[in-house]
């Protein structure tokens, strides 16, 4: 089983559960673990793989309360660096479909400094950069792109989710589009929603953006459409992978669910390649991380509500 290094943000989500969707109005929050690339490492761990977690926390109570819940969860924090900036804070609210709103604290994520003793782990593992603050500067952003240069130099498998949140993107979508593309050139697989498919890819269709991001380089390429499924495309074959029927209360963490739980699967494999070169392998597993994305959206919180290996099987 090859490790799974997920490099990015650990924050708080201050969640205002069933208060709709207008944070003004929101009066009481409660707080939980969050982050994407957390959220991954907590899905990978939660299914029984073996996920390092790469980011910065303050050296505050929630730094310490977010380093507690990815240990407790599994997942090896010892890459993890503590620094003195407070550490970051999302406050969500939720509609009545499940569905977010975010305005973003940021903190101590954006302190996350280059380790390149990190290196002597990669050679044949994975990495899996999903962090929605990481394009935005600071270290965290330098950090990220020597990270990916190391990867490419050590033979892993490469995933990308960029994580497109609004909020912290406002009027500048042409600099994150720019900022996303050598992350899209070199990873092996690329998860998006409908909404950043079309917006990176610059097409109004996604067969169109398929084509784009292959021709850019990306060789698996994996578009969440909530209850529809997947669209999943690789090696000139395309399809839609149909997901479960779920009623979501939370959408919070479900893409995260899904790419750590592909992941999961794609490190038990003896080979990567078997998933470029292996359509029904690929759709397979793909059915598996529709049924985990959509069993997290079934209740409050990413990380507690990912699935364990048992009830995905079920």
């Amino acid at each position: 089983m090859k490790k799974v290094f997920c490099v990015g943000e650990l924050l708080i989500d201050f969640v205002a559960e069933n208060q709709g969707s207008n944070l003004a109005e929101a009066l009481e929050f409660t707080k939980k673990a969050g982050g994407a690339p957390a959220n991954v490492a907590c899905a990978i761990a939660k299914l029984g793989g073996k996920s390092i977690f790469v980011g910065s926390v303050g050296d505050d109570p929630f730094g310490s309360f977010l380093l507690n819940t990815l240990k407790n969860e599994g997942v090896d924090i010892s890459l993890a660096q503590i620094c003195s900036t407070f550490t970051t804070l999302a406050f969500v609210s939720l509609a009545e479909d499940g569905e977010r709103d975010f305005v973003f604290s940021r903190g101590a994520d954006k302190e996350l400094t280059y380790d390149a003793s990190l290196r002597k782990g990669f050679h044949g593992n994975m990495l899996h950069l999903g962090a929605a603050t990481a394009l935005l500067g600071g270290p965290l952003e330098t950090s990220y792109s020597k990270y990916l240069f190391d990867a490419l130099t050590k033979e892993m498998f490469i995933s990308f989710d960029p994580n497109y949140r609004s909020d912290l993107w406002r009027d500048d979508e042409k600099k994150f589009i720019k900022k996303c593309m050598p992350f899209i050139e070199k990873s092996h697989l690329c998860k998006f929603s409908e909404e950043e498919a079309l917006l990176l890819s610059g097409k109004t269709e996604l067969d169109d953006a398929c084509d784009f991001f292959h021709e850019v380089g990306t060789k698996i390429i994996a578009i969440t459409l909530g209850k529809k499924g997947t669209l999943v495309s690789s090696n000139n074959t395309r399809t839609i992978v149909p997901s479960i029927a779920v009623k979501p209360v939370d959408t919070t963490g479900a893409g995260d669910a899904f790419i750590g739980c592909l992941l999961y699967q794609i490190s038990n494999l003896d080979n990567y390649n078997k998933a470029f070169e292996n359509r029904l392998l690929l759709i397979d597993m793909i059915e598996m991380a529709n049924k985990a994305g959509a069993l997290t959206t079934t209740n409050y919180g990413a990380i507690p509500s990912l699935p364990t290996k048992t009830q995905l099987e079920v």
